[in-house]
């Protein structure tokens, strides 16, 4: 009976499969630290595989690792991945959006569903509260044969808390620097006596000052209900759903100067302390799973989601004067609003022919959506000193703002796919699939004083591969190879008024999976290689036009570990070199640049280590390292973000039903860059300075 899953709650709680192919739960009451090592993700294949049978690379970030670093953000549990880099969120209006293998926008999944976000405009996307999270997975690599449109750096699925048979509720607070306070509540259980129907409950309310010169607070609040119904023993119905409010600082970011981002204090801005976002995220949903016999399954999902910001008025960045240190600024304002309504359909089958045994994934997918976005910009410019600012500007009136324009964008995206995992034997694991997309867009202009009225639509279709195999030279070491394909939309005409051609990717990796210390931990070291072609770059002979003739490249070596080294003594840890580059443009002087955003070397080192007997049973201690080496700060190489070098620790003591925990961010007060959107004009942040966070959390 091979353990399937590892969830959160008094004790173990333990998903197991008995001959007649239904899980059952069963929690096992002890004093043992929650492991590191997650042994199966779903990410990957679409089906629950043993991570060291799955011939791509996959990452887990389980809870125990989240709540050990007692992290608030996404960014926070992401960084202990190799590949994975910060970019930053999109001025207040959205959540975390990150660089994966050097390319910009992997793809937010929640529960294997497409999250609100554009197809090919993933850099925006909704709030997430981490308090919901079981653990967060991500998939390195093409990946477009289980999501559709997707950029080749992989996918970051957000797994969320499901509601559990036995009893169990938990109430945490956490606070600490910056007025930082933030508590939670976590309740589950069944609600009727025959256990037929469980519920789950997660609710979440912060305030936050900001690091920055700017008035607002981070604030924000989540609650996020869910409801099992154990229909029969072979149908299941998950009912879930999930709604964020925000009020958040609009943060715009730095300009550069001679090569670097300007150098001035932490809190420094070159807006106004005044401007603000408001946005509000939900979604609702099902998830079906009917079972015919233990070989056979239908799962079927359907997902509603909702996001909208709102900018008010804000004091917009345009431009910086480098000789003069002057910020060149205007009133202006955003709105938008967008639905995603999304449905899938598979059937999963294990069946045999002759010696082969087959795991077969076949079905379809739907997505629609509709975004509405509007600005408005007053150009009365306003001018800032970076070095000596004077906050003084007066806000007009956001309804005496001219319209700048905006558009309404629906879309579709329809897609068939097929895949069988054959065991050849006991060792040779072979993965092929095969994916058709079709996809179509209308964008229709809103005119204003810089658009004009005008509609255009998208019509491109994909068919993408992947296959994957791998060799189990024993029970704990696997070699593996795969390749895959990907593809994104591109939005837009040439010159001759003619679609562009949609971007497409392919990649192979090859590398090893072990499992060390009588497999408590999981180690993967992989090579990649992925080529981006049909990147969007300026027509020479039409400046005004694009052309579909860019091409970039990132290759390189990737090593995770995590699980236990020894009884109470976990760790997760990371390695990445990663070499992304310019391969093809219009412009031979940015040929050969580094991708923005994407050091060559970053390495990430998280350990903790709990007493487990005498008198300081339960007491922990914990320690870790980031380093991220020099980034561009933009395309094309005009300046650069530095490299940085923070260390963390923890204390924490835990009772029967109760924890406490200390921890410190950014011990030595480091000053440093983060992340970057690409401009030299503004849009690059400092990290976080020295951080304290405490918690105190009960179970009953």
């Amino acid at each position: 009976m091979p353990i399937a899953d590892l969830k959160s709650g008094a004790g173990l709680t333990i998903a197991i499969s008995p001959d007649d192919g239904q899980e059952e739960e069963i929690t096992v009451t002890g004093d043992r630290a929650p492991s590191y090592r997650v042994p199966n993700a779903s990410t990957a294949t679409g089906t629950d595989t043993p991570i060291l049978e799955t011939p791509f690379s996959v990452q887990v970030v389980p809870q125990a690792v989240i709540r050990d670093q007692n992290a608030t953000q996404i960014k926070d549990a992401l960084s202990n991945v190799s590949g994975v880099n910060y970019r930053g969120d999109v001025q207040g209006r959205g959540g975390n959006t990150f660089i994966l293998r050097g390319f910009s926008g992997p793809q937010i999944l929640q529960d294997g569903v497409r999250r609100s976000g554009a197809i090919g405009e993933n850099d925006s996307q909704p709030i997430t509260e981490i308090s919901n999270l079981e653990q967060v997975e991500v998939l390195k690599g093409p990946a477009s044969i289980l999501y559709g449109a997707i950029e080749p750096g992989g996918a970051i699925n957000l797994v969320t808390k499901q509601p559990l048979s036995k009893p169990f509720a938990e109430v945490e607070v956490q606070t600490g620097s910056r007025s930082l306070l933030r508590p939670r509540f976590d309740f589950t259980g069944p609600l009727d006596k025959d256990g037929r129907v469980l519920y789950r409950l997660n609710g979440s309310l912060q305030t936050l000052e900001s690091v920055r010169n700017l008035d607002q607070e981070d604030e924000k609040f989540s609650i996020a209900p869910a409801l099992t119904f154990n229909i029969s023993r072979q149908t299941t119905l998950k009912l879930s759903g999930d709604y964020v409010k925000a009020n958040r600082p609009a943060d715009f970011g730095l300009p550069s100067k001679n090569g670097r981002v300007i150098d001035v204090p932490i809190d420094r801005i070159i807006t106004e302390p005044s401007d603000a976002v408001e946005s509000t995220s939900a979604t609702v949903g099902y998830k079906l799973e009917h079972r015919f016999n233990p070989q056979w399954k239908l799962n079927n999902a359907f997902r509603y989601a909702y996001n909208d910001f709102d900018f008010n008025v804000i004091t917009l960045p345009l431009g910086f004067d480098p000789d003069t240190n002057l910020a060149f600024r205007v009133p202006a304002s955003q709105e938008a609003q967008t639905r995603n309504y999304t449905l899938q359909t598979s059937i999963v089958g294990e069946f045999s022919t002759g010696k082969v045994e087959h795991k077969l994934l076949a079905g379809f997918d739907y997505v629609h959506r509709d975004n509405r976005l509007f600005s408005r910009v007053d150009f009365t410019p306003s001018f800032l000193d970076v070095f000596n600012p004077v906050y003084t500007l007066v806000k007009p009136e956001k309804s005496s703002l001219p319209g700048f324009g905006g558009d309404n964008t629906t879309s579709n995206s329809w897609g068939f796919f097929l895949q069988d995992q054959l065991s050849i034997g006991k060792k040779l694991k072979l993965l092929a699939g095969l994916r058709y997309d079709n996809f179509s867009q209308k964008i229709v202009n809103i005119p204003g004083s810089s658009i004009e009225a005008g509609e255009a639509k998208i019509n491109d279709n994909a068919l993408t591969p992947r296959l994957g195999l791998l060799y189990q030279l024993s029970d704990q070491l696997s070699l593996y190879g795969s390749y895959s394909r990907s593809f994104v939309p591109n939005s837009g005409t040439t010159a001759q008024g003619d679609p562009l051609d949609p971007q497409r990717a392919s990649g192979f990796e090859a590398g090893i999976k072990t499992e060390l210390f009588e497999r408590r931990l999981l180690a993967t070291l992989a090579y990649f290689d992925i080529t981006k072609q049909n990147v969007v770059v300026t027509d020479p002979d039409f400046p005004l036009f694009s052309k579909t003739t860019g091409e970039q490249r990132s290759r390189g070596v990737e090593v995770d570990l995590s699980g236990e080294l020894a009884r109470g003594w976990n760790v997760i840890a990371s390695y990445s070199y990663t070499n992304a580059e310019v391969t093809a443009d219009t412009d031979e002087e940015i040929v050969g640049n580094r991708l923005f955003g994407t050091p060559k070397h970053a390495t990430s080192l998280w350990t903790t280590y709990e007493i487990q007997k005498g008198d300081l049973k339960g007491f922990g201690v914990g320690f870790g390292v980031n380093y991220v080496g020099d980034r561009e700060g933009n395309s094309e190489n005009t300046f650069r973000l530095g490299s940085y070098f923070t260390t963390n620790a923890a204390l924490f003591y835990k009772g029967n039903r109760w924890r406490v925990g200390l921890n410190f961010k950014n011990i030595g007060n480091i000053k440093y860059v983060e992340s970057s959107f690409g401009n030299a004009a503004a849009g690059s942040n400092f990290g976080d300075p020295f951080t304290v966070i405490g918690s105190l959390s009960f179970q009953f």
